[in-house]
């Protein structure tokens, strides 16, 4: 007797192949259920009115983080975020009005100021010998 995987296979009458073949290839289609655009109009609903609970939980606990936010704004006396930036760019937008070009920014102390030159030159002006301070006045 030989064992059971040398026998062969039995073959469908149809395809010639072994019996599930044709259902690898996609020749037998399923049968549709009578329901199934019912039940899948069904699940869309489910899945949109979860969303619609998931976005109502998330804007309630959004709120809440609000209140807390302005409590704690109007203990310490803080500004909201955008209300500070509006400020900050109106402030930033006042002095270039009438400008085309942006405003110039501050000279820090000791950097390009004429007097504060002179001044130190005239310090350098102490040290130097007679003969150079002629030549450097000149």
């Amino acid at each position: 007797m030989l064992p059971s995987m040398f026998l062969p296979v039995p073959c469908s009458p149809v395809s010639g192949g072994p019996p599930d073949v044709g259902k690898m290839l996609g020749g037998e289609e399923k049968e549709e259920d009578p329901d199934a655009a019912k039940k899948e109009e069904e699940r869309q609903e489910a899945l949109r009115q979860q969303e619609e609970e998931r976005k109502a939980k998330y804007a309630k606990m959004e709120a809440e983080r609000e209140s807390m936010r302005q409590g704690i704004r109007d203990k310490y006396g803080l500004k909201k975020r955008e209300e500070a930036e509006a400020e900050a760019a109106a402030a930033a937008e006042e002095p270039a009005a009438g400008s085309l070009t942006r405003p110039k920014k501050a000279v820090p102390a000791g950097c390009g100021d004429e007097e504060e030159e002179e001044s130190i030159m005239d310090q350098v002006m102490k040290y130097l010998p007679g003969p150079l301070q002629d030549m450097l006045k000149k």
